[in-house]
């Protein structure tokens, strides 16, 4: 099984999205400091996941996710998260 998921930042409340087949691990990781890319901004919020059973579709979908339309999406699915932890400026275009 895959996962692609999205984090939110508590520090700034910008996005993170990724795809992993391990969910937890990955976001032990993300808290830990391990990755590079998020390592500046935890600590962490995990506000959404999908569970895949192919990798490629995981894949697709984290690829849509980070495109315009994917972001429109995220905000939509979202709307109530993100009215009590707004998003940042970089994250609304």
């Amino acid at each position: 099984m895959c996962y692609v998921y999205v984090l939110q930042s508590e520090k700034d409340r910008g996005l993170y999205i990724g795809f992993t087949a391990n969910l937890r691990r990955r976001l032990a990781e993300h808290q830990q400091g391990v990755s590079i890319s998020t390592k500046s901004r935890r600590p962490w919020r995990l506000i959404y996941y999908e569970a895949y059973l192919e990798k490629l579709d995981a894949e697709g979908r984290e690829k849509f996710l980070k495109s315009g339309a994917g972001r429109t999406f995220l905000k939509k699915q979202l709307r109530n998260h993100f009215e009590l932890f707004p998003l940042t400026p970089r994250d609304l275009t």
